[in-house]
């Protein structure tokens, strides 16, 4: 499983990205790296986003992996791969964020367990953390990666018996800012990409020159 660089989309042309901080964006199940791009609007105009397309084509859309009788940590792990092997690719310099909606939240935060150190910090937008134990989950909770996780309080999608597993977890293993919007359902609000951006724009040091350090 591979992730086509041709199908990255790119908030500014390649000329322009070096030495500036990089936000890689993950989509949902059955969507594609075109939905949600305009959100690059509301964020640091500093900022360099790279909305990647899921390497399976479902329907008419594409996915991180199958959500039916076949889904595994073992497919969750391959997606993660996948994204990492093209990160790679890229030789970026310096840590990146990370940014999951619904389905692909799980294949960001999967990146995250595997590889902490790579990352300044990362976004959970209407999703949920798969809670089983990785093996750099200790080196994540000594790093207290910075993340933003928000949600609609009418989200139908994601069932709610995986808000508290994903809250316990990303409360023991991140340095966490949750928000919930009353009456939002499986989708991005205004007041949400506002508080993103703000988050963004405190950690933006944190993801261009400094690894994020442990809390005293």
């Amino acid at each position: 499983m591979k992730i086509n660089p041709d199908h990255v989309m790119w908030s500014a042309p390649e000329v322009e990205r070096a030495h500036r901080p990089l936000l890689v964006m993950l989509h949902g199940h059955r969507s594609n790296e075109r939905v949600g791009f305009e959100l690059r609007h509301h964020l640091p105009p500093e900022l360099v986003l790279a909305s990647v397309r899921g390497p399976r084509q479902i329907g008419g859309g594409y996915a991180w992996f199958p959500l039916d009788a076949t889904l595994s940590l073992g497919a969750i792990e391959e997606s993660a791969t996948a994204v990492l092997d093209w990160l790679r690719s890229r030789d970026q310099h310096g840590p990146v964020g990370i940014l999951g909606f619904s389905q692909g939240v799980a294949t960001a935060f999967q990146m995250v367990r595997r590889e902490p150190d790579r990352f300044g910090y990362a976004v959970n937008l209407s999703g949920a953390v798969v809670p089983f134990p990785a093996p750099a989950d200790a080196r994540l909770a000594e790093r207290r990666l910075p993340v933003f996780w928000g949600r609609g309080s009418a989200d139908p999608i994601i069932p709610a018996i995986l808000i508290d597993p994903t809250r316990a977890w990303l409360s023991r293993n991140t340095d966490l800012t949750e928000r919930v919007y009353p009456g939002l359902g499986h989708n991005v609000s205004i007041a949400e990409l506002n508080d993103l951006s703000a988050f963004i724009t405190e950690h933006l040091p944190a993801a261009g020159r400094e690894p994020a350090r442990p809390r005293p």
